[in-house]
């Protein structure tokens, strides 16, 4: 009890607050510089605990790579597992690999297949960081995190504050449980049957690209700036 008494007297000492503000600013500042310059990207998300001969690594990286091809950035966590693998079938490709580090009291450390790395203090401002360079979303399979990356993405484009971009599932399997949890949601009138119709769940991985091809391709070169509001 101590201990969650001596963390809440801390989250509210305002010289603390002072330096909270900085290391906020640094982090934006940070990714404004460096992603500036990037074209189209789009962002993957996925489980950490994925091993490389696992069946959704092995397809995180080979959609990453045939997007690659299609002339788009691969933006990720730049941790181990899916974000691995997308940043490897990137650089398969030759293109841009992005690794958006969060720090962990356990370290994660960036991927060896990130070419653009970036370390945030906080996981609200690397979350903003994908919704503002991305103009596609890829979910594989994962956990809390992969869902809190996937919610907020829904939940941005459901009250418009983002575009009508792209979300792609990736794996029925996964993610019809899920999908009946939404269905549940909507029957009991907490979402909008139209919500539903915000992402698509695919088995296909030339769909996948197809369908953030078609969907993409169409918005302009400013894209990567994409907030209505900025």
């Amino acid at each position: 009890m101590k201990d969650i008494q001596k963390e809440f007297l801390e989250n509210r000492n305002k010289n603390r607050d002072v330096w909270r503000l900085f290391k906020i600013l640094s982090d934006f500042t940070d990714a404004f510089e460096e992603l500036d310059e990037i074209g189209p990207a789009v962002a993957i998300f996925g489980s950490a605990r994925e091993k490389e001969d696992g069946f959704y690594y092995k397809k995180a990286r080979e959609i990453s790579k045939k997007l690659a091809e299609n002339g788009f950035a691969i933006i990720t966590g730049g941790g181990p597992g899916i974000m691995e693998a997308a940043n490897r079938g990137a650089v398969d490709a030759g293109g841009i690999s992005i690794g958006l580090n969060i720090e962990l009291p356990h370290e994660q450390y960036l991927n060896r297949f990130v070419n653009i790395g970036l370390d945030f203090k906080y996981f609200f401002t690397r979350k903003v960081t994908f919704m503002k360079y991305a103009v596609a979303f890829v979910v594989m399979p994962g956990g809390y995190g992969t869902m809190d990356e996937l919610f907020e993405s829904l939940v941005l484009i459901q009250t418009d504050k983002i575009g009508a971009f792209p979300v792609v599932l990736y794996g029925n399997e996964f993610w019809k449980k899920v999908f009946d949890f939404l269905v549940f949601l909507r029957d009991r009138r907490y979402i909008s049957p139209e919500d539903l119709s915000i992402f698509k769940i695919t088995d296909d991985v030339d769909e996948v690209v197809e369908y953030i091809k078609n969907r993409t391709f169409s918005i302009t070169a400013t894209a990567n700036n994409h907030e209505k509001n900025p």
